[in-house]
């Protein structure tokens, strides 16, 4: 080093790259202070996203605005939890079985809905696409809200004071296996008035605001807000938290079974479908409703919670691209076949050709 004319290795690489130095003046000259200078980070293996300096402090401020309008109560005891969860897997016995209306049950992978008092369209359900979009069910093609939900549940909020007597008539019920979600959403403001309620049971979790989903495979980007809920907790939505951000249930926050019964009142002037609609239950519309399975087995209430194989998840599915040049090669194949049968099937034609000439 010393017959080199240098004493320092860093002296050494600095001479070799002068136009860091200069870049990095450029960079400094071009920001001023540094503030507002742009950062890259991953949220994902396959995504990198930009964010200036002060895009953490417009997190935080978002995430002050959340836990402002958030609020949580624990009024369920471990045993009064125990009783509702049983209620609960009456319901999944009652679905299985067919027992409930049209629309009272919707079926996802790994999450369950059913709704009582009031139902409404969402998501691929929609006519077409898009907030404002949702609309109620007709009256009467939901069932009613079961007497449990009043007497366990209702009545409990109204004698803590967390809503009024009266205040809910609709009682949706979430039922999550381990690895379900619910994508990003503010629940339809011309739908539901405020506040958003709901109580969470099985197991504890995490509601998470400001979150962006991609798919195909899932992903989803780092929250804004995190707010973990327990087994037994009441969940208070409204203002910021419930208009103004959205919310979600992230796959990875759902590690055991997890059921919540989200409690609601509709608005006076809430949309509701018409007769005309596709999805109104017009006889000669209205798809065939659930069929009690032929069975001499008792209905299982974990049956629908049991683990499922998608077809994402099958094995022959797990590599797209090696199924696509399988599917290639074999598709090669046959067009060769094909063409060298073509080829026969022409010599063999000019042969018979000839010998009618001859």
């Amino acid at each position: 080093m010393a017959a080199s004319g240098y004493s320092d290795l860093r002296e050494k690489l600095k001479s070799m790259t002068p136009h860091r130095d200069d870049y990095g003046n450029k960079i400094r000259a071009s920001n001023g202070s540094g503030k507002g200078r742009k950062r890259k980070y991953r949220e994902s293996e396959d995504d990198e996203y930009e964010h200036s300096d002060d895009s953490a402090d417009l997190r935080e401020q978002e995430a002050r605005r959340v836990r402002s309008s958030v609020l949580q109560l624990s009024i369920f005891t471990p045993e009064e939890c125990a009783r509702i969860e049983e209620k609960i897997d009456e319901v999944v016995a009652k679905a299985e079985a067919g027992l409930y209306r049209e629309h009272t049950v919707d079926r996802a992978p790994l999450r369950n809905k059913y709704f009582f008092g009031e139902g409404y369209t969402y998501g691929a359900q929609l006519e077409r696409r898009g907030p404002g979009q949702e609309r109620l069910y007709r009256k009467g093609e939901v069932d009613e809200i079961p007497s449990w939900v009043h007497e366990l549940v209702i009545k409990r909020l109204v004698s803590n004071g967390v809503i009024p007597e009266g205040f809910v008539n609709s009682a949706v019920i979430n039922d999550y296996q381990p690895g379900g979600c619910i994508v990003s959403h503010v629940d339809p403001m011309h739908i539901f008035a405020r506040p958003i309620v709901s109580v969470s049971f099985f197991s504890d979790s995490a509601l998470c605001f400001g979150c962006r989903f991609q798919f195909k495979p899932i992903r989803v980007s780092e929250p804004v807000f995190v707010l973990p809920v327990m087994r037994g907790s009441v969940t208070v939505l409204s203002g910021y938290a419930a208009d103004d951000i959205t919310h979600c249930i992230r796959p990875q926050d759902i590690k055991e079974r997890r059921a919540v019964i989200i409690l609601r009142k509709t608005k006076p002037d809430a949309p509701r479908l018409d007769a005309d609609s596709p999805l109104s239950s017009s006889p000669a519309q209205r798809p065939a409703p659930l069929k009690a399975k032929r069975s001499h087995r008792k209905a299982d209430p974990d049956a629908a919670h049991r683990p499922r194989v998608l077809e994402m998840d099958k094995e022959e599915n797990r590599h797209p691209s090696l199924s696509r040049h399988r599917r290639h090669s074999v598709s090669s194949e046959n067009y060769r076949r094909r063409d060298e049968d073509h080829d026969k099937h022409q010599e063999s034609s000019g042969r018979k050709v000839k010998m009618r000439r001859h």
